[in-house]
Protein backbone atom coordinates (compact mmCIF):
# COMPACT_ATOMS: atom_id res chain seq x y z
CA UNK A 1 0.00 0.00 0.00
CA UNK A 2 1.29 3.66 -0.60
CA UNK A 3 1.40 4.19 3.40
CA UNK A 4 4.69 5.64 3.20
CA UNK A 5 3.77 8.03 0.27
CA UNK A 6 1.24 9.84 2.27
CA UNK A 7 4.43 11.14 4.39
CA UNK A 8 5.06 14.78 2.80
CA UNK A 9 2.01 15.09 1.39
CA UNK A 10 -0.05 18.37 2.19
CA UNK A 11 -2.81 18.05 5.21
CA UNK A 12 -5.81 16.86 3.17
CA UNK A 13 -4.48 16.59 0.08
CA UNK A 14 -4.32 13.40 -2.06
CA UNK A 15 -2.22 11.84 -4.52
CA UNK A 16 -2.85 9.63 -6.99
CA UNK A 17 -0.08 7.38 -9.27
CA UNK A 18 -1.20 5.12 -12.17
CA UNK A 19 0.84 2.85 -13.92
CA UNK A 20 0.18 0.24 -16.27
CA UNK A 21 -1.72 -2.49 -14.44
CA UNK A 22 -2.97 -0.36 -11.35
CA UNK A 23 -3.87 2.86 -9.69
CA UNK A 24 -3.04 4.09 -6.24
CA UNK A 25 -4.34 6.85 -4.03
CA UNK A 26 -3.75 8.11 -1.02
CA UNK A 27 -4.51 11.23 1.33
CA UNK A 28 -3.37 12.08 5.07
CA UNK A 29 -5.22 14.31 7.09
CA UNK A 30 -4.61 15.90 11.14
CA UNK A 31 -7.68 15.50 12.79
CA UNK A 32 -8.20 17.28 16.40
CA UNK A 33 -10.48 14.85 17.57
CA UNK A 34 -9.30 11.42 19.53
CA UNK A 35 -8.66 8.26 17.64
CA UNK A 36 -11.46 7.08 19.52
CA UNK A 37 -13.85 9.39 17.93
CA UNK A 38 -12.40 9.15 14.43
CA UNK A 39 -12.53 4.64 14.99
CA UNK A 40 -16.11 5.01 16.17
CA UNK A 41 -17.41 7.37 12.54
CA UNK A 42 -15.15 4.80 10.27
CA UNK A 43 -16.81 1.80 12.07
CA UNK A 44 -20.20 2.74 11.98
CA UNK A 45 -21.77 2.08 8.31
CA UNK A 46 -25.41 3.03 9.91
CA UNK A 47 -24.23 7.03 10.21
CA UNK A 48 -21.77 7.18 7.18
CA UNK A 49 -24.32 8.68 4.62
CA UNK A 50 -24.89 11.28 7.23
CA UNK A 51 -21.51 12.48 7.48
CA UNK A 52 -19.39 11.12 4.22
CA UNK A 53 -20.57 13.12 1.11
CA UNK A 54 -18.56 10.67 -1.17
CA UNK A 55 -21.29 8.03 -0.73
CA UNK A 56 -24.70 7.69 -1.49
CA UNK A 57 -25.85 4.64 0.13
CA UNK A 58 -23.92 1.79 2.47
CA UNK A 59 -25.20 -1.69 3.60
CA UNK A 60 -24.13 -4.13 6.00
CA UNK A 61 -21.74 -4.16 9.61
CA UNK A 62 -18.08 -2.90 9.33
CA UNK A 63 -16.59 -5.58 11.10
CA UNK A 64 -13.76 -8.23 10.29
CA UNK A 65 -15.14 -11.09 8.06
CA UNK A 66 -18.13 -9.01 7.18
CA UNK A 67 -19.08 -7.39 3.55
CA UNK A 68 -20.71 -4.30 2.65
CA UNK A 69 -22.32 -2.70 -0.11
CA UNK A 70 -22.12 0.32 -0.70
CA UNK A 71 -23.04 3.29 -3.68
CA UNK A 72 -20.62 6.15 -4.07
CA UNK A 73 -21.22 9.28 -5.52
CA UNK A 74 -18.61 9.29 -8.10
CA UNK A 75 -20.31 6.13 -9.30
CA UNK A 76 -23.87 6.80 -9.22
CA UNK A 77 -26.07 3.50 -9.27
CA UNK A 78 -23.17 1.35 -9.14
CA UNK A 79 -23.22 -0.82 -6.13
CA UNK A 80 -19.61 -2.38 -4.88
CA UNK A 81 -19.17 -4.97 -3.08
CA UNK A 82 -16.70 -4.78 -0.13
CA UNK A 83 -15.09 -6.98 2.30
CA UNK A 84 -13.78 -6.14 5.49
CA UNK A 85 -10.67 -8.43 5.50
CA UNK A 86 -8.88 -6.92 9.07
CA UNK A 87 -9.74 -4.99 11.55
CA UNK A 88 -7.33 -3.76 14.08
CA UNK A 89 -9.45 -2.10 16.92
CA UNK A 90 -8.49 1.79 16.99
CA UNK A 91 -5.52 1.23 14.52
CA UNK A 92 -6.22 0.35 11.21
CA UNK A 93 -8.56 -1.39 9.03
CA UNK A 94 -8.45 -3.00 5.70
CA UNK A 95 -11.43 -3.13 2.70
CA UNK A 96 -10.49 -5.58 -0.13
CA UNK A 97 -13.06 -5.95 -3.61
CA UNK A 98 -12.82 -7.95 -6.42
CA UNK A 99 -10.97 -10.99 -7.43
CA UNK A 100 -7.26 -11.16 -7.98
CA UNK A 101 -4.87 -11.73 -9.81
CA UNK A 102 -7.44 -10.36 -12.37
CA UNK A 103 -8.92 -6.86 -10.79
CA UNK A 104 -8.72 -6.28 -7.17
CA UNK A 105 -8.49 -3.02 -5.05
CA UNK A 106 -7.62 -2.70 -1.40
CA UNK A 107 -8.32 0.29 0.71
CA UNK A 108 -6.33 0.73 3.91
CA UNK A 109 -7.36 3.41 6.52
CA UNK A 110 -5.60 3.52 9.58
CA UNK A 111 -5.29 5.72 12.66
CA UNK A 112 -2.29 7.52 14.63
CA UNK A 113 -2.07 9.59 17.69
CA UNK A 114 -0.19 13.23 17.20
CA UNK A 115 -0.47 13.88 20.87
CA UNK A 116 -2.54 16.88 22.33
CA UNK A 117 -5.53 15.35 21.29
CA UNK A 118 -5.11 14.77 17.91
CA UNK A 119 -5.32 11.67 15.47
CA UNK A 120 -3.65 11.37 11.90
CA UNK A 121 -6.06 9.64 10.13
CA UNK A 122 -4.36 8.00 6.53
CA UNK A 123 -6.27 6.13 3.73
CA UNK A 124 -4.82 4.53 1.00
CA UNK A 125 -6.19 2.60 -2.16
CA UNK A 126 -4.65 -0.01 -4.47
CA UNK A 127 -6.40 -1.34 -7.45
CA UNK A 128 -4.67 -3.44 -9.45
CA UNK A 129 -4.54 -6.89 -11.82
CA UNK A 130 -4.58 -8.09 -14.80
CA UNK A 131 -8.04 -6.62 -16.55
CA UNK A 132 -6.44 -3.23 -15.01
CA UNK A 133 -5.42 -1.80 -18.29
CA UNK A 134 -9.00 -2.77 -19.70
CA UNK A 135 -11.06 -1.37 -16.92
CA UNK A 136 -8.72 1.72 -16.26
CA UNK A 137 -10.27 4.46 -18.55
CA UNK A 138 -13.69 3.28 -17.14
CA UNK A 139 -12.39 4.07 -13.37
CA UNK A 140 -13.14 7.67 -12.01
CA UNK A 141 -10.45 9.80 -10.57
CA UNK A 142 -10.31 9.03 -6.77
CA UNK A 143 -8.09 12.01 -5.76
CA UNK A 144 -11.06 14.84 -5.09
CA UNK A 145 -12.95 11.77 -3.45
CA UNK A 146 -10.56 10.78 -1.08
CA UNK A 147 -9.84 14.58 0.07
CA UNK A 148 -13.87 14.98 0.58
CA UNK A 149 -13.83 11.77 2.20
CA UNK A 150 -10.90 13.13 4.35
CA UNK A 151 -12.55 16.63 5.24
CA UNK A 152 -15.87 15.33 6.07
CA UNK A 153 -13.90 12.88 8.72
CA UNK A 154 -11.95 15.59 10.14
CA UNK A 155 -15.18 18.21 10.47
CA UNK A 156 -17.80 15.60 11.78
CA UNK A 157 -15.28 14.14 14.25
CA UNK A 158 -14.05 17.92 15.20
CA UNK A 159 -17.70 18.40 15.83
CA UNK A 160 -17.95 15.65 18.10
CA UNK A 161 -14.98 16.45 19.98
CA UNK A 162 -16.42 19.86 20.80
CA UNK A 163 -20.11 18.28 22.03
CA UNK A 164 -17.88 16.16 24.87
Amino acid sequence: MMTKSTTGLPDGKAKTIKTTFSTETAVSIEIEASPEVVWALLTNASDYVRWNSTLMAIEGAIREGESIKLEPTVNPGKTFKIKIAEVVPGTSMQWVSGTAPFFRGVRLFSLQTTGNGKTRFSMSEKIKGLMYPIAAGQLPDFTAPFEQFAADLKSEAEIIRKLK
